[in-house]
């Protein structure tokens, strides 16, 4: 007769290791899938703006977390998601998926996120959001996921007008969302999970 067996308890921190090894097997060590989820978040060929989006995360202490997943949602450059409820999906840039996923460094938790620029998108309501990427992070200790966005410092014109950042009463906290602007489409955005520079979240 086999012994009995009976289900054991699965560890506390269940966004920490199992994250890499279920979403990005690569960063794990593991070579199981050729074709990766979320490594493109556009083709070479994708009309648009390049931009190049580099940045850390880093803890309450400025410790950078050097295990931290974070995805991406974004729409094309002419403003369109590719995603159903989106009503003009099926004119989406060919090539475009709209979603990327990456994993900050090991060794000093920086990212490095490659894409074309977003055009502007209608809200819900019509109005009319500036340019953004939208991101979900997680990692060992952060088992609900942490929702916010990225607006660029060079559409100060659309960022004044956008309805999110709008309900972000504090200015200062305002910029907790904004990426910084350099030459070339290069852009630094930084998310600090708490402290004085705690970067806005999102209850979505």
């Amino acid at each position: 007769m086999m012994p009995l067996t009976y289900p054991i308890e699965t560890p506390s921190q269940t966004a920490g290791p199992f994250l890499h090894i279920g979403l990005a097997p690569d960063l794990a060590g593991l070579a199981r899938h050729p074709a990766l989820l979320g490594r493109a978040i556009a083709d070479p060929d994708t009309p648009g703006s390049r931009v190049t989006i580099t940045g850390q995360v880093f803890d309450g202490t400025g410790t950078p977390i050097r295990d931290m997943l974070i995805e991406v949602w974004q729409a094309d450059a002419a403003g369109i998601y590719n995603h159903e409820e989106d009503p003009r999906s099926a004119h989406v840039t060919p090539g475009f998926t709209g979603f990327g996923r990456f994993a900050t460094n090991f060794e000093d938790g920086s990212f490095v996120i490659e894409t074309v620029k977003p055009g502007p998108v209608p809200g819900r309501d019509g109005r009319i959001q500036a340019p953004h990427l939208n991101l979900w992070l997680a990692a060992r200790g952060v088992n609900i996921g942490l929702s916010t966005r990225l607006y660029f410092g060079d559409e100060a014109e659309a960022n004044a007008a956008d309805p999110v950042l709008a309900m972000i009463e504090q200015p200062v906290r305002r910029e907790t969302l904004i990426a910084t602007t350099a030459d070339g489409g290069n852009y630094r955005f930084d998310v600090h999970l708490q402290g004085e520079r705690e970067t806005v979240f999102l209850d979505v």
